[in-house]
This record gives C-alpha cells, sequence and structure tokens, in this order.
C-alpha cells in the first residue's frame, strides 16, 4: 500500500511540473509565432471620428486605430478598457495594429482560482487529485491527440488512445488502486468502445461530414482532409463522454460494493438486481443532466431555428441539427449501457472471489 502511494505522490508532482508548464510556457511559445500581441489600455474614444487611443503597456507606446481597423465590430469600448492590440505589417514593412479583442485573462485567472481553492477546500485531497487529473487530461489533449491530428493522423485512432491514457491515471488518482477502481475502469473502457462503434455507424449512416461549422471549415484550410474531420466528429464524442463516464461507472462500482458488504449473503444475481434497481435512479438524471448540457450548448443553434420558417422535418434535417442530436443520442446511449456493464463487471469479480 505504501508502494501504491509512493507512486501516486510521484504522478501528483509530474502532473504539477505539466501543469506550471502549461500555465507559463506553452502560452509565450503559441504568442512568439506570427503577428504580435500586446496588451493596451484605452486612452480615449472619439465617437465622431470613430479614432480609439491605445496606450501600449509594453513600452508606452501610444497609437491610433480606426473604427474600420478594429478586428472585432460591434463591440462597445470604452475609455479605460484593456485590450489585446494586434501589430502587423503592411505591405511596405510599416508597422499597424488593430483591436482584436478585449483583454479578459484577469478575469478568467481570478475565475480559475477560485475554482482551484473550491475544488480543494471542500473536496481536500480527492478535489486536489481531480485538479491533478484534470491537468493530465488535458496534457493528453494538448501534446499528443491534438498535435497528431494536425499532423495528418487519423481522429479517431488518436482520440480513443488518448481515453485510454487518460482513464487509468485519473481513476488512480481520484479514487486510489482497488477492486471497485479496477472494476469501473474496465466499465468505462467497454462503454467507451461501444460508444465509439455505435458513433461511427451512426455517422455513416446519417451521411454527417463533420463540415457543418465554421470551426470546421477553417481547419479544411489548415490542410486537414474531409475524412478527418469527419474523424473528428467521432473524436469530439469519445473525448466528451469520457469524463462523465467516470461518474457513472465509479458511482455503480461503490455502490454494488456497498450492498454486498451491506449484505454478504447476497447472491450474484440477486446482487445484480439490487444494484440495477438503484442504478435506474442514476441513469435518470444522468442523461436529464446530459441532455441538457449539449441543448445548453447548442442554445443559439436552437433559438435559430426555432425562429426560421423551416418545418421540424426540415431542420432535423440540417447537418449541424443532426450532428447536435447524434452526439447526444450517442453519448446517452453509452451512459446507459455503462450501468450494466459495471455492475455485472462487478458482481462476477465479486463472485469469483473466494468465500464469496
Amino acid at each position: 500500500m505504501k508502494f501504491v502511494i509512493r507512486i501516486r505522490a510521484h504522478i501528483i508532482k509530474y502532473i504539477a511540473c505539466v501543469f506550471a508548464l502549461t500555465l507559463f510556457v506553452f502560452p509565450q511559445i503559441v504568442s512568439a509565432e506570427g503577428d504580435q500581441y500586446l496588451d493596451g489600455k484605452i486612452q480615449q474614444v472619439n465617437t465622431e471620428t470613430g479614432v480609439i487611443t491605445v496606450v501600449l503597456q509594453n513600452d508606452g507606446t501610444v497609437v491610433e486605430i480606426e473604427n474600420n481597423e478594429i478586428g472585432i465590430s460591434g463591440l462597445d469600448f470604452q475609455k479605460g478598457d484593456t485590450v489585446v492590440v494586434t501589430q502587423s505589417e503592411d505591405l511596405d514593412g510599416e508597422p499597424f495594429y488593430y483591436i482584436t479583442d478585449f483583454k479578459r485573462s484577469s478575469t478568467l485567472v481570478w475565475l480559475f482560482v477560485l475554482f482551484v481553492l473550491l475544488t480543494t477546500i471542500v473536496g481536500r485531497r480527492k478535489g486536489f487529485a481531480s485538479l491533478c487529473g484534470m491537468v493530465f487530461s488535458f496534457f493528453i489533449l494538448f501534446w499528443f491527440v491534438i498535435p497528431r491530428i494536425m499532423a495528418g493522423g487519423n481522429p479517431i485512432v488518436f482520440s480513443i488512445l488518448g481515453a485510454f491514457i487518460i482513464i487509468p491515471v485519473i481513476f488512480l488518482l481520484s479514487h486510489g488502486v482497488n477492486k471497485k477502481t479496477t472494476s469501473a475502469m474496465i466499465g468505462t473502457i467497454i462503454a467507451l468502445i461501444i460508444t465509439g462503434v455505435l458513433a461511427h455507424v451512426s455517422i455513416h449512416f446519417s451521411k454527417l461530414t463533420g463540415l457543418a461549422t465554421e470551426e470546421a471549415g477553417m481547419l479544411g484550410g489548415l490542410g486537414i482532409g474531409v475524412e478527418n474531420i469527419k474523424g473528428l466528429l467521432l473524436g469530439g464524442i469519445i473525448i466528451g463522454l469520457l469524463g462523465i463516464l467516470d461518474d457513472v461507472t465509479v458511482t455503480q462500482a461503490s455502490l454494488v460494493y456497498k450492498l454486498k458488504e451491506t449484505n454478504p449473503n447476497l447472491s450474484k444475481a440477486a446482487l445484480f438486481g439490487k444494484a440495477i434497481d438503484v442504478g435506474r435512479d442514476h441513469i435518470a438524471s444522468v442523461v436529464n443532466t446530459l441532455v441538457l448540457v449539449y441543448a445548453g450548448a447548442a442554445m443559439p443553434l436552437l433559438l435559430l431555428f426555432v425562429d426560421s420558417s423551416l418545418s421540424y422535418e426540415q431542420a432535423i434535417n440540417v447537418e449541424i441539427v443532426a450532428e447536435e442530436i447524434v452526439r447526444t443520442l450517442v453519448a446517452t446511449i453509452g451512459l446507459i449501457l455503462a450501468v450494466p456493464i459495471t455492475t455485472y463487471i462487478v458482481c462476477y469479480r465479486i463472485g469469483s472471489e473466494k468465500g464469496k
């Protein structure tokens, strides 16, 4: 047990180092390429001429930016606002500036700090471990999955590989090394594989291309092929389902072990039946949660189609709508299947133990 604790401590230290690199090194690498992005503070807004005077905070240079040079239209800039200014060069090599957007990083940092504090204070050791797992997940996504896809790799293959790397680490950090955790891991992997197959079949037969969104069009401009963009849709379903599968499978595994602990004389069949009865309540709440999460994310899209003249049948045949429906239904089916799969695995392992 002490050996396991030492391994866990080393993993947490490693992930903390990765987190530090994510915060301080990666942003510098990104900002070093292409145009130069500078912080600026608006000194004056001339409503008559449409000229905005901005003081660059890196060297105090004062620049004037006209309305037609503002990268983001429709924003209400006021004196004292902190903005992101992009410095570029025209055809003659002369620098020119335009406002990209408001500078929101300070607010986001404070919100993130509040999130970390509350997670650590309320969740204590497990809360901190879950934060480490979250950082590791982002590390795998940004340093393994996404770079491989951008290099021309198959999004489906690398999304699945990334998920298989993430699963044992986040389960180990959050729940420790025990039979409950390993059973939940097996249930998660099986449910994820079934969901991936179902998603592939659904995308194929519904003729989804993955090109319905503006972001997909931009990826096409970066040289990512149509088949890879379609694979991104499937990869997104797999990665998106991974986090909530953790909750479902661990909760169900814990329930089965608790029922067995309360009544050691329960047979395998009786234990499975009682666990599934409780699991149905869990399914009902999780399905509702997942559907509302997807509906909330697609709220602008829902409003657009409610306000349009399209009929219901026409609307669901629009690819961007069909894509959200497939994503929601496939992910929900994966969650539903995870409950009986995990329950059976735990009951089987308990029934195979000596004296049980």
